[in-house]
């Protein structure tokens, strides 16, 4: 499946974006999608990850109670909501695919095959 991350931007801290991540090519609602970020000169991190029927979910801790992870099978795409910005959730998004049993438990980069390119997040104190 090929992804297209979008929706990132310059936010000041308290505010919100959502991110919007649309598949094509394969059968999107096989796909346990995952989100993931990575800030200057430091190791990708997992932020948040839906199962492909959407009934599960994954947040990382400091994801919880502030991003919103869904997906719209019918529209091939995947989102994330998130609120309450802070300067520390700047970095590059990116989201992630890997086909399997319906999980949201792929918390690990290498767990996935299929990354999207990226959108850059930047929050403002």
């Amino acid at each position: 499946v090929q992804l297209q991350a979008s929706g990132g931007g310059l936010v000041q801290a308290g505010g919100s974006l959502r991110l919007s991540c649309a598949a094509s090519g394969r059968i999107f609602s096989n796909y346990n999608m995952g989100w993931f970020r990575q800030a200057p000169g430091k190791e990708r991190e997992f932020v948040s990850a839906v199962s492909w029927s959407g009934g599960k979910t994954t947040y990382a801790d400091s994801a919880k109670g502030r991003f919103t992870i869904s997906r719209d099978n019918a529209k091939n795409t995947v989102y994330l909501q998130m609120n309450s910005l802070k300067p520390e959730d700047s970095g590059v998004y990116y989201c992630a695919g890997v086909h399997g049993y319906d999980s949201s438990g792929y918390v690990r980069p290498r767990d996935y095959n299929s990354w999207g390119q990226g959108t850059l997040v930047t929050v403002s104190s």
